[in-house]
């Protein structure tokens, strides 16, 4: 991402090598009005999980049971109400993150946490998959002291299945930023520009290695 708003394919398939120009959708500095929040009953809860690219996390929970609604967005940061292309410098703090609303009556924060770490490298270091920097470290972003008991538990759980230390931080939750309208729902309404993306970028292969047939994601 960096200083522009691109995303680098390093070719596959038909694809040798491709750029992914997410932010020619828009004028550089414009920023579209962000996808609105749905409106929700109170008896919803809400997650927030940081793991590379936000398309690719929010696909990841868009369609799990008991979702209400994932938004990509920014999180992690101290610079109020980031813009894609400052967030892509790695120096406002912030990270790709995806917003979760869900149904406890119909799942769990840590069946949540389940598709999380099947959909994310959590041995891998400032970045995720072929995107590399502070913007794609991999954050769980616990509100309260029972998402933050579960949070660490479930790592411990996940950390047996590697010998090499689980990298993934858990943070305290902080100001979550709705990324620009443009970012939204993108693998849906860009299926061919994201699989392109998502398969250049090598996410389920290396996902299945991993985790093997538990990985999250398309194979």
């Amino acid at each position: 991402m960096r200083s522009n708003p691109v995303r680098m394919i390093s070719g596959t398939v038909a694809v040798a090598a491709m750029v992914v120009a997410a932010g020619a959708f828009l004028p550089r500095g414009t920023r579209a009005a962000p996808k609105p929040a749905p409106s929700v009953a109170a008896a919803t809860d809400t997650a927030v999980f940081a793991g590379g690219c936000f398309w690719s996390m929010e696909k990841a929970f868009e369609h799990q049971p008991g979702v209400v609604s994932a938004v990509s967005g920014y999180s992690g940061g101290a610079v109020p109400n980031p813009a894609y292309e400052d967030v892509g410098t790695g120096r406002t703090g912030h990270a790709e993150s995806v917003q979760v609303v869900f149904d406890p009556s119909r799942t769990t924060y840590a069946r949540l946490l389940d598709v999380y770490w099947h959909s994310i490298d959590p041995i891998s270091t400032n970045g995720q998959f072929c995107d590399h920097g502070p913007e794609y470290r991999s954050i769980v972003f616990y509100r309260g002291a029972e998402q933050r008991r579960v949070a660490e538990a479930s790592k411990a759980q996940v950390q047996r299945h590697f010998s090499r230390p689980v990298t993934t931080q858990l943070i305290a939750a902080m100001p979550f930023f709705a990324a620009e309208e443009y970012h939204q729902d993108f693998a849906e309404r860009n299926p061919t520009h994201y699989n392109a993306y998502r398969i250049g970028c090598g996410r389920d292969r290396r996902l299945h290695e991993l985790w093997g047939d538990a990985a999250g994601g398309q194979h």
